[in-house]
């Protein structure tokens, strides 16, 4: 129950971070779009620029002259074609995939094609200027871009979840401290009431005030241990040891059987014997007392509990049926703090507990209700 500030501030950081990471991805892939955008152009126009160098080479070269020297650059590639696309000159490094005058993209090639005036340049109809180039450095600037907004944004929503929630930690580090102090105020008086009152009742016999007294304290002590549970959770390792679960099942209806005979319940077995299974003693209690004890809160008064226990080849299954109110929402009875029925009392954290019991063990539970004829836990545990 303690509240952790470190996990809850990391956690919230990093919702929150991937949140605003999307709303600010959209204006980053449009400015990354209008940064290609721009470099493409700025490609474009170095080779147009590149072919009008060439053109004014070939434009004052002189017939006298035996040998045209080609001109030939660091960064660029070029060739002369006819009419009929056969290469006349040519330093490409591959192969173009269009002769249509403009602008063409082959992988990492860019390669702008000049209709040259026919027969007029070494009768060269087409001349095409093509340079290698990758925008990688525009999508090395995005990322880097990306990822400083990202690393901002997380620690930015850290440090402030931090600085926020520490107050909330003390708080609840001080309600935790009551509540531990709290229930070992309570267990004292309540171990005290438990014991003499067994005193009495060997000593005077029992009657039904004494019985209304033992069945409130022990509907408390059920309180108490689902509480005592919570505190401990994560902080204690619960011992799996060999339970000789018929027996331990048993002990648990006979120690329910004052709460029941309250409302004149009849708690109804059908326990098979010397059924053991290896499990923690704690989350095995947390479970049949919750179960056996909601049975009896929720079953109409002068009705039967039914408690089944048996085994077969490759599972032991546990069913509590109790013929009572029943649960219109079955979905909703085991959130924390949630109670169907506001009157019955309790503090709506039993069936959480056994919730949480159940997933951390892989047990099956199955659960079955109408309203008003009665509800049906089956437990499923395999071996």
């Amino acid at each position: 129950m303690i509240f952790n500030t470190e996990e809850f501030s990391r956690k919230y950081a990093i919702r929150y971070t991937s949140v605003l990471a999307v709303l600010l991805i959209a204006p980053l892939v449009i400015y990354v779009y209008l940064l290609l955008q721009i470099d493409e152009a700025r490609v474009k126009i170095s080779l147009e620029t590149q072919a009008k160098q060439i053109i004014n080479v070939m434009q004052r070269y002189n017939n006298n002259d035996k040998v045209f020297h080609f001109p030939r650059y660091k960064k660029y590639q070029s060739a002369l074609y006819n009419k009929d696309y056969k290469n006349l000159f040519s330093t490409l490094t591959f192969t173009p995939n269009s002769f249509m005058n403009g602008f063409h993209k082959k992988e990492n090639y860019y390669y702008y094609i000049y209709a040259l005036p026919e027969g007029y340049y070494f009768d060269a109809s087409y001349l095409l200027v093509s340079t290698k180039h990758t925008a990688n450095k525009i999508y090395y600037f995005a990322a880097s871009v990306l990822l400083s907004i990202i690393v901002a944004l997380f620690i930015f929503s850290f440090l402030l979840l931090r600085n926020f929630s520490k107050p909330f930690e003390k708080l609840n580090t001080q309600l935790d401290n009551f509540i531990k102090d709290s229930m070992h105020e309570i267990n004292t008086p309540l171990s005290i009431i438990n014991l003499n009152a067994d005193l009495f009742a060997n000593k005077y016999g029992k009657n039904k005030y004494l019985n209304r007294m033992k069945s409130a304290s022990k509907t408390l002590a059920t309180i108490y241990n689902d509480m005592d549970y919570l505190v401990k959770q994560g902080k204690v390792i619960h011992k799996i040891q060999k339970i000789d679960i018929s027996d331990f099942i048993q002990n648990r209806v006979d120690y329910f059987q004052e709460v029941a005979h309250l409302k004149e319940i009849q708690l109804q077995t059908n326990i098979e014997e010397n059924i053991f299974y290896t499990f923690s003693k704690t989350k095995l209690q947390r479970i049949v007392d919750n179960t056996i004890s909601n049975a009896i809160k929720y079953s109409h008064p002068q009705s039967d509990v039914d408690v089944t226990l048996y085994e077969n080849d490759e599972t032991i299954t546990f069913i509590v049926e109790d013929y009572g109110v029943g649960i219109e929402n079955v979905d909703k009875i085991f959130s924390r703090y949630y109670r169907e029925n506001e009157a019955k009392g309790g503090f709506g954290i039993g069936l959480n507990i056994v919730k949480q019991i159940i997933d951390e063990e892989g047990i099956d539970l199955k659960v079955t209700s109408i309203v008003n004829k009665g509800t049906v836990f089956n437990y499923t545990l395999s071996k």
